[in-house]
């Protein structure tokens, strides 16, 4: 298994963020469908005023730059994407290219620094 994390920024609106998170309690059974099928084992996405932090574990041939735009493979999941980067999202200011998402570096791990097994 590999981890990764992203962040991106929401736009500044409580009553937008709060719909953001309405809409997360419900996202369509297609775009589940093909986090999975791209090799996405879990996510989770956490929020702290306008800024979100999304943690991937993944199949251990994933790779990130090559894998999770396949989600643009699934018409409904392009169309989810849209809405959330349209509706609620601001593209981060770390990302780089066409990506909204920006990806993050590692800065610790527990089990790295007590000389234990991350995996």
């Amino acid at each position: 298994m590999k981890t990764y994390a992203q962040t991106i920024n929401l736009q500044n609106d409580p009553d937008r963020i709060a719909r953001y998170k309405l809409e997360h309690t419900r996202v369509w059974p297609e775009v589940l469908a093909q986090i999975k099928t791209i090799g996405i084992q879990q996510m989770k996405i956490w929020q702290v005023g306008n800024q979100l932090f999304m943690y991937l574990e993944t199949d251990d041939d994933f790779d990130l730059k090559r894998d999770f735009g396949r989600v643009r493979e699934d018409p409904r999941s392009v169309e989810w994407n849209r809405w959330m980067a349209e509706e609620f999202q601001e593209r981060s200011p770390f990302a780089t290219g066409d990506d909204w998402w920006a990806p993050m570096e590692l800065a610790f791990d527990l089990k790295g620094a007590l000389g234990e097994p991350t995996h």
